[in-house]
């Protein structure tokens, strides 16, 4: 292959240019993404029910479940940039169809209802600002972020999603606005835990909606977006000289990247506890109504500035979990599949997508409690994210799958201990349910 380095080089001898290194902001791609998704609206409002209901108590899970949490999405985006497909595509080529169909099936349910419930969020947050039809907005948020997939020019959509992920820095504000115990923030880092039946539930809803299965499939794909559209790039089975340059780039977006979205999400644990909690307010439902509580307390603007959070992450995870399914169905039946592709080329990849956002919106217009899909969307997700977390480490151990990219020990025993916690929590969950 001709080096695209060399080709505007003058005649005669001159050096060896060395690969530059790229810059952060483009190091900075699907684990940022991946990762400021994850505080979604409905994540909003798992912890700031965490923080409303038991004040700092539940800080311990922040720092907790960071160390797993990259581990189990770092071997996902492996899994990506090594084989050149994503968590379905290999499924589909290594394993029986029931499986397959039955994991997938499993996403799409959970991601339609995430949706539904972020849309629901978005929408009770726009009308808390401004006023006006709820339902109305729920319709303008779905159309909007659709149109923008569907339509937007891939490169310039993953810079606007690279810049929602700047609307996350709306919880550290509200924490430097409001009074906080220090002292008892870190008491709270220290782990503590009980056999309480919301307790637990609380703890497994936390995990669900940090280790989250779309988040898996989303990082997997977009890897193998991002290669297919560098011309120079090749899955690393088929260009392991790569490697180095690429497993250090993955590596480093994936830690940077959760490590944004775990301490976004334990600023919301803290504004909540400081604030809702110090002043007796522990049944808070949606991510809505904590910042409705946070203005009588802390302001107005930590108010509008909580409630604008939720509206500016909402559009950063819509896609993901739209996109995270069409990506899981399109690879399930062999579809064109890829934000880069041509709605003509992609109709039923960019037709899953707006499906699952339109059922997401029409559950708002249904007797669906939408508090309750809010909170319990987590807890799907914590459930399911079981099953596909060991598909995942067994095709990341694989040498048919992986070649010589199979996991080191490390990874591998930290892929598995992420694995063995979220099935622990989901078994405690399901023993102490009635509690």
């Amino acid at each position: 292959m001709t080096d695209l380095r060399t080709i505007d080089s003058p005649p005669g001898p001159s050096p060896v240019k060395q690969p530059e290194h790229p810059k952060l902001m483009q190091i900075m791609g699907p684990g940022l993404i991946t990762g400021a998704s994850d505080d979604d609206p409905s994540g909003i409002a798992t912890y700031s029910q965490a923080g409303a209901q038991f004040g700092y108590a539940m800080s311990w899970t922040m720092l907790f479940s960071y160390p797993l949490m990259v581990a189990i999405q770092m071997i996902s985006a492996e899994i990506g940039r090594v084989t050149g497909k994503g968590i379905a595509g290999n499924l589909r080529g290594n394993y029986p169809s029931a499986l397959l169909y039955g994991l997938v099936g499993l996403l799409l349910v959970a991601n339609t209802i995430n949706l539904g419930a972020d849309l629901g969020a978005m929408a009770a947050a726009l009308k808390l600002l401004i006023g006006g039809p709820q339902l109305a907005y729920i319709a303008l948020f779905g159309v909007v972020s659709v149109l923008l997939e569907v339509f937007a020019r891939y490169s310039r959509y993953v810079s606007i999603l690279k810049w929602l992920s700047l609307s996350l820095f709306a919880y550290v504000a509200t924490v430097l606005i409001v009074q906080v115990s220090w002292r008892d923030v870190l008491a709270g880092l220290v782990p503590h835990i009980t056999l309480d039946g919301k307790y637990i539930t609380m703890v497994v809803a936390i995990l669900g909606t940090t280790i989250s299965p779309y988040l898996f499939f989303w990082q997997a794909n977009v890897e193998v977006e991002d290669e297919q559209e560098n011309p120079v790039s090749k899955p690393l089975k088929d260009a392991p000289e790569q490697a180095p340059m690429e497993m250090e780039r993955i590596r480093l977006d994936t830690y940077i990247g959760m490590g944004f979205s775990n301490i976004v999400a334990l600023f919301i644990i803290i504004a909540t506890a400081a604030t809702l909690h110090a002043h007796g307010i522990t049944d808070i439902q949606t991510s809505s109504q904590a910042a409705e509580a946070l203005r009588p307390i802390a302001g107005k603007f930590a108010f509008w500035v909580f409630a604008l959070g939720i509206i500016g992450t909402g559009m950063l995870a819509l896609p993901v979990l739209a996109g995270s399914a069409a990506y899981a169905v399109g690879e399930v039946f062999d579809w064109p599949v890829g934000l880069a592709q041509q709605p003509k080329r992609a109709k039923a990849f960019y037709g899953t997508i707006a499906g699952a956002t339109l059922i997401g919106a029409l559950l708002n217009f249904t007797p669906l409690d939408p508090i309750k899909a809010l909170f319990w969307s987590a807890v799907i997700n914590g459930v399911v994210a079981v099953p596909v977390m060991i598909m995942i480490m067994l095709m990341a151990a694989k040498p048919a799958i992986m070649g010589q990219f199979v996991l080191p020990i490390r990874l591998k025993v930290m892929g598995w201990l992420a694995t063995a916690v979220m099935t622990a929590a989901t078994i405690g969950m399901f023993a102490t349910w009635g509690d």
